[in-house]
C-alpha cells in the first residue's frame, strides 16, 4: 500500500477508534485535500500554505493512476491526522481516505475518528432542531450501529447511502447535533456483550413492530408494544387510492396469480396492527400471502407502513382505498416517538430504554493493536420516568 502524508503530523496516531466510509465509487474520482509547505530550517518565517492539491484518480490494470501517471500500487492510503480534511468527488469529509483500484474502477474510503463520523451522519438521520435527547438517542443508535460494522478484515466498514446510514461528511454537521454527539461520547445500547440491533424508523403510528413480524427474526428487545409517543408525523393517518393496474403490478411480482383481480383485503393482522396475511380474490381463484411478503406487498402500493387496512373490492373503475398510519417498518425506535418523549422530559437513556428494553448502556473503545471494537461498562438502561403529577389549584370550602 502507498502511504502519503497530509501535511506534518498526518502520521501521528489516529484517536481512540477509526471508521472507514465507502464515500464514492466510479471509473475516476477527483480527489483535493489542502496541505501546508513544510517549514524552512534557514527561515524564521512560518510555513506558506500551499494551494489544494487536486488529483484525478483512475484505474489502470491493477494499480491506480494519478492524472494519468501510474501510481505503483493498486492502493493509496492519506491517514487521517487531527483537524485533516478531505475533498472526494466534490463533498468534503474529516479525516484520510483510502482509495482502491477495484475492477477497472476505483473506491474512495473515508477513514475517520468514530465520533468525527457521527458528526456528518446525525443531521442526516435526524432533524437538527429537534429536542436535545432526541438528537442524543440518535446519535447512540448510529454509534452502536456502526460499532457493530468495524471489520479490519474487510476493505471497507460501511457505505455513505440509506443502504447503511446516511453519511453527509462536512456539510451535513450542525450545532446542536455535534452537541448530541459530544454528550453522548462512547455511548452504546448493547445486548448480551455486543452491540444490539438498533433498528429505528421515522414514525411507529402508535404501535411498534417486533422484528419476529416484520422479518421473521426474533430479538428479545425489538418487541411490539403500544407507542402513544410517536405523534404529530406527517405520516401519523394517512390514505390513498391505487388503481387496479397498479395492485395487479404490485400482485404480480409476489407471482400472485388469480387472474382478474376482484378483492384485495388484510385477512390477519399482527399484535402491532401491521399486515401479516393478504388475501387475494380473483377470476381464476384465491391466493394469499402471509409474513413478510403481506407488509411487502402493502409497501409496494405505496403505502408509508403496513400498518395498514385494504378496502377490499377492486376493478377498472373501483381503485384500492389503503389507509393506514405510521412511517417505515416501525421496529426499534420511533423518531417522532423519541421527540415525544424529549418533549416529555424524558432523558435519551430512557428514550433507549423504552424503544429497546432488556438493552444496556455500554462504552465503545478501540481493542489495542487491532482497530477492532469492544464494549465495556455495561449498565441497564433506565426506565421511563412516570409522568409529572398535575398541580391542582386549592379552593375555599373544600
Amino acid at each position: 500500500m502507498l502511504t502519503l502524508a497530509l501535511g506534518s503530523g498526518a502520521l501521528s496516531a489516529a484517536q481512540a477508534l477509526n471508521v472507514r466510509v465507502l464515500v464514492a465509487s466510479g471509473p475516476q474520482l477527483t480527489v483535493r485535500l489542502p496541505v501546508t509547505a513544510a517549514p524552512d530550517p534557514a527561515s524564521s518565517l512560518a510555513a506558506a500554505p500551499v494551494p489544494e492539491n487536486a488529483w484525478t484518480v483512475s484505474a489502470g490494470g491493477a494499480n491506480l493512476r494519478l492524472n494519468g501517471q501510474d501510481a505503483g500500487s493498486p492502493t493509496l492510503y492519506l491517514p487521517p491526522a487531527p483537524g485533516s480534511l478531505v475533498t472526494v468527488a466534490g463533498q468534503t469529509y474529516r479525516g484520510g481516505v483510502l482509495l482502491r483500484a477495484v475492477a477497472g474502477g476505483v473506491q474512495a474510503i473515508n477513514v475517520l475518528d468514530v465520533e468525527d463520523y457521527l458528526r456528518g451522519v446525525v443531521p442526516a438521520e435526524m432533524p437538527p432542531g429537534w429536542p436535545a435527547a432526541a438528537l442524543a438517542a440518535q446519535a447512540v443508535i448510529a454509534r452502536t450501529y456502526v460499532s457493530a460494522r468495524i471489520n479490519p478484515a474487510l476493505p471497507y466498514d460501511t457505505c455513505a447511502t440509506e443502504s447503511c446510514q446516511v453519511y453527509r461528511g462536512v456539510a451535513a454537521e450542525k450545532v446542536s447535533t455535534d452537541a448530541a454527539v459530544r454528550a453522548t461520547a462512547g455511548q452504546v445500547v448493547a445486548f448480551g456483550g455486543r452491540p444490539a440491533s438498533t433498528y429505528f424508523s421515522s414514525d411507529s403510528g402508535g404501535f411498534t413492530a417486533s422484528s419476529a413480524e416484520v422479518w421473521g427474526k426474533n430479538l428479545p428487545y425489538l418487541i411490539a408494544q403500544a407507542d402513544p409517543y410517536s405523534v404529530g408525523g406527517p405520516r401519523a393517518h394517512w390514505r390513498l387510492e391505487v388503481s387496479a393496474a397498479q395492485v395487479a403490478q404490485a400482485a404480480a411480482a409476489y407471482q400472485v396469480r388469480v387472474g382478474t383481480l376482484r378483492d384485495v383485503r388484510v385477512t390477519r393482522a399482527s399484535e402491532s396492527g401491521r399486515a401479516q396475511e393478504v388475501t387475494f380474490t380473483g377470476t381464476a381463484g384465491v391466493t394469499r400471502l402471509s409474513g413478510a411478503d403481506a407488509g411487502g406487498f402493502v409497501r409496494a402500493l405505496g403505502a408509508a407502513s403496513s400498518r395498514a387496512a385494504l378496502s377490499g373490492p377492486v376493478g377498472p373503475d373501483t381503485p384500492l382505498v389503503v389507509e393506514g398510519s405510521g412511517s417505515g417498518h416501525g421496529v426499534g425506535l420511533s423518531q417522532y416517538g423519541a421527540r415525544g418523549l424529549a418533549q416529555q422530559g424524558q432523558d435519551h437513556l430512557r428514550i433507549l430504554g423504552f424503544y429497546y428494553p432488556g438493552t444496556a448502556l455500554s462504552q465503545l473503545a478501540a481493542a489495542p493493536g487491532t482497530g477492532r471494537a469492544v464494549l465495556a461498562q455495561f449498565r441497564p438502561l433506565p426506565a421511563l420516568l412516570p409522568p409529572a403529577p398535575l398541580a391542582l389549584a386549592s379552593s375555599h370550602g373544600e
